[in-house]
């Protein structure tokens, strides 16, 4: 696996974007949450294309309210 470029997502998020096996596999990571993407090299028109989905207002607000929900799951029930 090949490390593209890491840049922060957010203040609170870190991405990193790898090329393997024919895909882009964009990683999103929140302290101790993940989130991982899979994007066929042959969908898109390269990395430059990936990094500007992740500009995207409803992705990134998406990306976010997941990070919430994992972490909800982690809350100990009352």
């Amino acid at each position: 696996m090949r490390v593209i470029r890491e840049f922060p997502f957010s203040e609170r998020i870190k991405a990193s974007l790898f090329s393997w096996n024919g895909k882009y596999i964009l990683k999103l990571e929140s302290g101790n949450l993940e989130q991982t993407y899979k994007i066929s090299e042959l969908d898109t028109a390269g990395e430059e294309e990936v990094l500007e989905f992740c500009r995207k207002e409803e992705f990134r607000s998406s990306v976010i309210q997941t990070f919430f929900s994992m972490d909800a799951c982690w809350l100990p029930a009352d």
